[in-house]
């Protein structure tokens, strides 16, 4: 998830994001195991910002929970399926950025840290991203969710479901036309819906490289 605020000065375009999700990354944490993370920029991206703790920034209050720290309980194909519920937002009198995961308090952004995000965010993104360091001609093998394609459906393909923001008044409330686009159809697509139990959801994710995808054929 996603949390950001942009401005433009010329041709120049600035973003400011706060950030939470699981990723697997074997270059930062040495294995590929999903790990819950935090990160933040105040900069697009360029010197600014951090997974976790390698940097000041985030503030930890909640000592129980490792930030880069490996799930307990992961989801099977067509077998059991577990999810993590991320909530982030502005608390009106210190005007820091909060983190609860599930009902524990993670910690804070300070609001000094990403100016864009003063008074408010402008943007929020749910969704998944991959690394692609390869060759020009070769697409990566690199899985995003599960590894398989929205239209496989649950138990299967990874998803994320009750889209809500908070609002300045402290109330939660859905996203009222969500705008959904997959780069890469191809490697990795989206599917959403709706529904009573859920709200407005998402399946998400791909595999790769395969018959349809590759790098001159996304």
């Amino acid at each position: 998830m996603w949390v950001a605020s942009a401005s433009t000065s010329g041709t120049e375009r600035e973003l400011h994001t706060l950030e939470v999700g699981w990723q697997v990354c074997k270059g930062l944490y040495g294995d590929n195991l999903p790990k819950l993370f935090v990160y933040w920029t105040a900069d697009t991206y360029k010197t600014t910002g951090c997974y976790n703790l390698k940097c000041p920034g985030f503030v930890q209050t909640n000592k129980k929970i490792l930030l880069g720290g490996s799930f307990t309980k992961i989801s099977k194909y067509n077998g059991k399926q577990y999810c993590f519920t991320p909530m982030i937002w502005k608390d009106s009198e210190t005007q820091n950025w909060w983190l609860r995961v599930g009902p524990d308090i993670i910690g804070y952004w300070p609001s000094s840290l990403v100016p864009l995000l003063k008074n408010h965010a402008s943007l929020v993104h749910f969704g998944g991203e991959i690394v692609d360091t390869g060759p020009n001609w070769y697409h990566t093998y690199t899985q995003m969710g599960s590894g398989n394609f929205p239209n496989e459906g649950f138990g299967r393909a990874a998803y994320v479901r009750t889209l809500q923001v908070m609002e300045a008044n402290n109330y939660l409330t859905q996203i009222p036309i969500p705008q959904f686009e997959a780069t890469f159809p191809n490697c990795y697509d989206i599917k959403q819906g709706f529904s009573n139990k859920w709200g407005k959801y998402f399946y998400y994710g791909g595999p790769g490289q395969n018959s349809k995808c590759t790098r001159g054929n996304k």
